[in-house]
């Protein structure tokens, strides 16, 4: 008599084969042999499938016609001219060869994580896109699915595709779909320098959505400036100079953006002084008047919005976009001089509360935005914390091998915090080149429009 807890031991199989997913029954019929065996490889295979009956079809065609060594010949000339087709034919025909290998590659991974359903369905791609760093897919959750359950088999399926990870979210207008990022290559990892999309730009305009960086998945972070305010911060060596550069050249090149500059380190912003309406050094009081003209200007812009019916400005009203530009914030609210910090975080406060509705924006750079450096009422209003902020990470070089440093940066605040690989600028030729400028006085702000007579001086500094 056979003891109970016997079993016998198979050897495993040489070829690795994906597990049946079938409910198994007290005998299998053939039905569903043939679903697993015949239809199922055909549905996963049906484009490369196609492309060979498509060539036996014409080889087939053509051998009545010219004979068999003619159709072979033809066929074959016309593989040898696919890299002579246009760019956009041959792309076409790569992606969609690539959205067939992804969606095979995608069943087999969902069916070894153990994701099919009672009645063999499986989360399905429908559609695939491909991004930089590797593939997006909105996946269909059949019924008795939910996401939760491809989230946590997301490690299984990654390491079947072979990926270096697998993000899952969840649709939020719709629970049967899910946003899938299968990750195979770290976009900020890469060396080298990566290069501003606008560096060869002749002109620019601060309402425009601006380039800073590329996020996870590969793809460009833009940020808007109208009714923004920006508070960079990173320890010594982070690039917040280098974030904010980008920033300043999108103001520097548009004719109807103010800049002024307050560099608490004398260097940093010097290389825009042939562009910038003002300029102002280390003198903390030279900065407590410029603040002071600010708050003037910002109170004629909104007696002139309210004699206008208007709640802030919008482009082509006659009122251009004022940046300011703070390099090391700290110099200028930690100084020696109790008074003058107190004046000069009262002004900056008024400014950045008040002033996104009539066109001024604050770009500011500091080591440590903590609250017993930066007063709080400047870092809540811009929008330096919270679901606002993003890590942005410095690019490592080959010269220096330092791994990326990370900076906080805000953007809008409708999307959640991510990791942001910033573009870097040249400062080095970003001197104005084509002499002083020449101001446009309007009739009724003290702030010139900076227009220049022979074309945009900072083209270089890209």
């Amino acid at each position: 008599m056979s003891d109970h807890f016997d079993h016998t031991q198979q050897a495993p199989p040489l070829v690795e084969q994906t597990p049946p997913t079938l409910r198994p029954s007290a005998r299998t019929t053939a039905a569903a042999l043939l679903v697993r065996f015949v239809l199922r490889p055909v549905w996963l295979w049906r484009v490369e499938l196609a492309a060979v009956v498509l060539a036996i079809g014409a080889w087939a065609v053509l051998s009545r016609q010219v004979g068999r060594a003619g159709a072979v010949v033809l066929l074959a000339l016309a593989a040898l001219s696919v890299p002579l087709w246009p760019w956009w034919a041959r792309a076409s025909m790569r992606l969609v060869f690539h959205r067939a290998r992804v969606r095979r590659e995608w069943s087999v991974g969902v069916r070894h994580a153990g994701l099919a359903t009672h009645n063999d369905r499986i989360p399905r791609a429908v559609k695939v896109e491909p991004i930089p760093v590797g593939d997006r897919l909105r996946v269909k959750i059949p019924a008795g699915g939910r996401t939760s359950e491809l989230a946590e088999q997301a490690e299984v399926i990654a390491a079947c595709l072979e990926a270096r990870e697998l993000r899952v979210l969840r649709d939020q207008g719709n629970a049967r779909y899910a946003s899938v990022t299968i990750v195979r290559r770290d976009p900020l990892a890469g060396p080298g320098v990566l290069a501003w999309p606008y560096r060869e730009a002749a002109r620019l305009s601060v309402w425009a959505p601006i380039p800073v960086g590329v996020d996870e998945d590969g793809q460009w972070v833009a940020m808007l400036l109208p009714e923004r305010n920006v508070l960079v911060g990173g320890e010594p060596g982070a690039g917040k100079s280098v974030a904010l550069s980008l920033l300043v050249a999108t103001a520097a090149l548009d004719p109807d953006a103010v800049l002024i500059t307050l560099d608490g380190k004398l260097v940093e912003l010097a290389c825009w002084g042939g562009v910038a309406a003002r300029t102002v050094g280390v003198d903390v009081d030279d900065a407590i008047r410029v603040l002071l003209s600010l708050q003037t200007e910002l109170d004629i812009r909104l007696r002139v919005l309210l004699r206008s019916n208007r709640r802030k400005i919008r482009p082509g009203i006659g009122m251009p976009l004022i940046v300011v530009v703070i390099d090391e914030l700290a110099h200028y609210l930690n100084g020696p001089d109790r008074r003058q910090n107190a004046e000069f975080a009262n002004l900056l406060r008024d400014l950045v509360s008040r002033g996104r509705a009539v066109g001024i924006v604050v770009l500011a750079a500091t080591q440590k935005p903590s609250t017993d450096v930066i007063p709080s009422a400047i870092r809540t209003c811009s929008g330096s914390g919270g679901r606002s902020g993003a890590q942005l990470r410095r690019r490592p070089t080959r010269s220096s091998g330092r791994a990326g440093r990370r900076l906080g940066i805000p953007l809008r605040r409708s999307i959640p915090p991510r990791e942001v690989s910033g573009c870097c600028c040249t400062r080095a030729a970003s001197r104005c080149g084509c002499g002083p400028a020449t101001w446009t006085m309007t009739t009724w702000s003290p702030w010139p429009s900076v227009r220049r007579r022979c074309g945009l001086a900072g083209r270089a500094a890209i």
